[in-house]
């Protein structure tokens, strides 16, 4: 769970850029949570609706929302926390239940600042991005929480994918370790799926799993909206060919050529030419057909990205993924791990077994 204390920080983070003369007023679910820990469980019958904050120059905050969102809601980080009652279930709803905050918006100058039609939402958003690409302790502790999930998830896996289990099987079964894990609900989404050249991922289908077949396992755990994402790829029955076990050989080691320039200050076409590099030596380059790695936290994916033609440099606090893959015919192999971004190189964040078997 975010911090009081780090919600506070980012929020002033954001009026020292800015420096406001009036209230901020957000709506957009990613910045809610960002800023105060506000979070609707997508798991429920009122995950539509959402809330107001209004950030004030001074640094306070008043959070609105509907009184009947889930108790979770309790624990946003704020000033205030008002919910305005629009069904008590004793009398009719007030009106149409996506207005329920259109009285309160009123009373707070009439906008909403991250609303794609306000005159100020590029600039905030542009600010909001930048700030968010440095990750506070709190926001990598929850980051931390979603990987031990998500090792978890692919421990089962590694144990029980066999031939003539559905995709679904696999999907249901991994998500059902990821929930012992956290001992909680979670979102659970990805790619559960056979790859070959054609097909380099999707989600969960009614297929069945046949032997020899490659079988990607590239899923996020989502908690309070931070998620993590991190990949294996196993062959199902346990039993890798000499061409799958050289496709895998390769991506191991791209991703160690991708993870010794993880630095502050590094050029992320730094890192996608190093991961490139290895496959280009090996002959196999025009199978790497994907991205190289992208940031990572409330979005999927988020900046900055690792990809054929990057502009962007790596910065202390950045949390990173790097998935260097080769779809060679039948076989389709990508490996995963997540990266926090230090001034002197990375902490690998993720500790999920790379194997094929």
């Amino acid at each position: 769970m975010l911090t009081a204390a780090g919600c506070h920080e980012r929020r002033m983070r954001l009026l020292e850029r800015l420096v406001p003369t009036q209230p901020i007023v957000m709506a957009d679910p990613v910045h809610l949570r960002y800023f105060a820990n506000f979070h609707v469980e997508a798991l429920s019958q009122v995950a539509d609706f959402g809330g107001l904050l209004v950030l004030h120059p001074t640094g306070h905050t008043d959070l609105f929302h509907d009184s009947k969102l889930p108790r979770g809601v309790e624990s946003a980080r704020v000033d205030e926390r008002i919910p305005v009652t629009w069904y008590t279930g004793e009398e009719p709803g007030r009106g149409p239940r996506g207005t329920v905050l259109r009285e309160i918006l009123g009373g707070h100058g009439g906008r909403i600042h991250d609303s794609l039609a306000d005159p100020d939402a590029p600039q905030l958003y542009q600010v909001i991005g930048e700030l968010r690409r440095q990750k506070d302790p709190d926001e990598v502790e929850l980051l931390k929480v979603c990987m031990r999930a998500g090792e978890a998830g692919h421990a089962w896996a590694r144990a029980n994918v066999k031939p003539g289990m559905t995709e679904l099987d696999v999907y249901a079964g991994v998500a059902h370790a990821v929930y012992t894990a956290l001992g909680m609900w979670a979102v659970v989404y990805g790619d559960f799926a056979v790859t070959s050249g054609q097909k380099r991922g999707g989600p969960p289908t009614g297929r069945v799993l046949q032997k020899g077949e490659t079988f990607i396992l590239d899923f996020s755990v989502v908690v309070q909206g931070y998620r993590s994402d991190f990949t294996n790829t196993l062959v199902v029955g346990g039993e890798p060919s000499s061409e799958q076990r050289r496709l895998f050989g390769l991506c191991q080691e791209a991703l160690a050529a991708g993870e010794g320039e993880l630095r502050a200050g590094a050029k992320c076409q730094t890192v996608y030419d190093a991961i490139r590099d290895v496959f280009q030596a090996a002959g196999v380059a025009e199978y790497f057909t994907t991205h190289a790695g992208h940031g990572l936290g409330l979005s999927h994916p988020e900046a900055p990205f690792i990809v054929r033609r990057s502009s962007e440099t790596l910065l202390c606090g950045d949390v990173v993924t790097l998935e260097p893959g080769l779809y060679v015919g039948d076989n389709g192999i990508r490996i995963e791990h997540n990266y926090l971004i230090t001034e002197t190189g990375c902490e690998r964040l993720s500790h999920h077994a790379l194997a094929l078997a």
